[in-house]
């Protein structure tokens, strides 16, 4: 079991280290990410529970949970 988790870290290991213009991609990924995960959370996903005492909480919570579904697919 060891070996097999040390031959395919090894695979890895060397593939990444052989790159040429892999290691560009890897960077825009990485980059990406970042953006996805940082900035437009900051604009799009903000906490809607943030400032409200415990009770707004629950009160908001529940709303949320017992709002009636509607069909958007007419």
């Amino acid at each position: 079991m060891k070996s097999t988790i040390r031959s395919i870290w090894n695979f890895y290991a060397e593939g990444f280290r052989q790159m040429t213009w892999g290691k560009n991609l890897w960077l825009l990924i990485l980059l990406k990410l970042i953006f996805l995960f940082a900035i437009l959370r900051m604009f799009f996903f903000r906490p809607t529970l943030s400032g409200k005492s415990e009770e707004e909480k629950i009160e908001h919570v529940g709303m949320q949970l017992t709002r009636p579904i509607t069909d958007n697919n007419k």
